[in-house]
């Protein structure tokens, strides 16, 4: 008989079709399956904003094969704080809207892991706040000035609909596609929009390590 412990599923939520492409062809292997994160592996794709994160995850968190998972936000965000530029990452500390915050689990270790799957890219922690609409000029120094070092409009609403749902490690990685002195017009049409999209392809490594760590007897 088997003494090996089950291991807990892994979902990783993102809500545009160009960071789920970016996701998907990022590792051979795709991100469904086990994937080499030491357990089943769901990549979903919310669609875009808060209200359509918080459907998708709660929906998806009630299907029994997922009970339990930790669930990982990831995709573009856009940088606050000077000195941000387009392919950096960010690793939230904690996710923040008015709905509520939400702490980040083993940051450290996801930092680590990312230094090593994407070398040469800075790596940014700090608070990740969210928003129901695309954020741009004076709206970002609004929300610096309150501690935040970047915003989406989908991580705050998909941690707190994940911990709605069950106690479960939670993490939130973003790509910076644009930044304060680099706005972009549309993803994916300038440098920084093809910047950011190698980047994402590159990070699932450092997701699984992440998955894999929380896997791990505690002492």
């Amino acid at each position: 008989m088997s003494t090996e412990p089950a291991t807990a599923p892994l979902l990783i939520a993102c809500a545009l079709g160009i960071e789920h492409l970016a996701l998907r062809t990022g590792e051979r292997g795709g991100a469904s399956g086990r994937g080499g994160a030491g357990g089943q592996v769901t990549l979903l794709r919310t669609g875009m904003g808060p209200k359509a994160a918080e459907r998708s995850v709660t929906r998806r968190l009630a299907d029994p094969a997922l009970a339990g998972a930790a669930v990982l936000a990831t995709g573009f965000c856009a940088g606050l704080a000077p000195g941000m530029h387009p392919g950096d990452l960010v690793v939230a500390e904690e996710t923040r809207d008015p709905d509520g915050t939400v702490p980040c689990v083993e940051t450290d270790l996801l930092v680590k892991e990312l230094v090593r799957a994407v070398p040469g890219r800075t790596v940014h922690t700090g608070p990740l706040t969210g928003s129901d609409h695309v954020v741009r000029g004076h709206e970002r120094s609004d929300l610096l000035a309150t501690g935040a070092i970047a915003v989406d409009m989908e991580s705050a609403a998909t941690l707190l609909s994940a911990v709605r749902a069950g106690e479960r490690p939670v993490a939130a990685v973003r790509v910076v596609v644009d930044a304060p002195q680099h706005e972009l017009v549309r993803i994916g049409t300038v440098r920084g929009g093809i910047s950011a999209f190698r980047v994402l392809r590159s990070v699932l490594p450092a997701f699984y390590e992440w998955h894999r760590s929380l896997l791990l007897p505690r002492r």
